[in-house]
């Protein structure tokens, strides 16, 4: 199992929202580079980052931060947000980014998955945010109107290397993830599956390893910046 702790930017601080809404955010001290620092620090291997500005603009923002945390320290990072065209994707893999996560930009538009895939091979991450069942875009702040089924089924043979499930309703709640949903797509899909939104515990944790054999890891987010999981206890649990 992968744990991914989770550093959420906006004006170039660290944030979490709560189901997404921008205002209702909670800021904290620490920077972005110094967050990624202590997780190294404790021994994590990846992170995952979310440029919150990008999510909103549609264009790269913090740049120079993602580009100080790959630098700085050896860590797979994984990052989406604002992530439209392949311009954007190779300034990423130019600074030396894993994953890059593309959500909003391959909902709307297949074929701009389908031509990432294939020009960045083994890079691309495809992040479905969904509530209610369907795919939400652009910051979670529109519905596509797209069942997550439906669309998973149409473009699960373009060579995504990894799928982010995110649970709208579950995000920042600290009520655990939605297991049910999450293990359907991880049946669907045909690259591993990561759980995201909704983690309150180390059992959630847990109860993660075991749910379905094509689910490669986890992003903890809300759950270690308010306490309720530490991070000593948390990094035990990575495979």
């Amino acid at each position: 199992m992968k744990i991914f702790p989770a550093i959420d930017i906006k004006d170039k601080k660290c944030v979490r929202l709560v189901k997404g809404d921008f205002d209702n955010k909670t800021e904290y001290e620490m920077s972005p580079v110094d967050q990624a620092g202590k997780y190294k620090d404790h021994g994590f291997k990846n992170l995952h980052i979310v440029d919150l500005d990008g999510a909103l603009t549609g264009e790269i923002v913090n740049l120079d931060i993602i580009k100080d945390i790959v630098s700085e320290f050896d860590l797979k990072v994984e990052i989406g947000g604002g992530i439209r065209n392949l311009d954007s994707i190779q300034k990423y893999i130019d600074v030396g980014v894993d994953k890059l996560i593309l959500g909003s930009a391959a909902i709307k538009d297949k074929i701009f998955l389908k031509e990432a895939c294939e020009k960045f091979p083994n890079k691309i991450a495809l992040g479905l945010d969904a509530k209610d069942g369907y795919l939400s875009v652009s910051g979670w702040k529109e519905s596509s109107n797209q069942l997550t089924s439906n669309y998973l089924k149409e473009v699960n043979d373009y060579g995504v290397s990894r799928l982010i499930y995110t649970d709208i309703n579950q995000d920042g709640m600290k009520q655990g993830p939605n297991y049910e949903e999450t293990s359907k797509v991880a049946n669907t899909s045909n690259c591993p599956v990561i759980i995201s939104g909704g983690v309150s515990s180390i059992d959630d944790i847990k109860k993660a390893k075991i749910l379905n054999k094509n689910i490669e890891g986890i992003i903890v987010g809300k759950a270690i910046y308010d306490g309720d999981i530490k991070v000593d206890e948390l990094v035990k649990e990575i495979d």
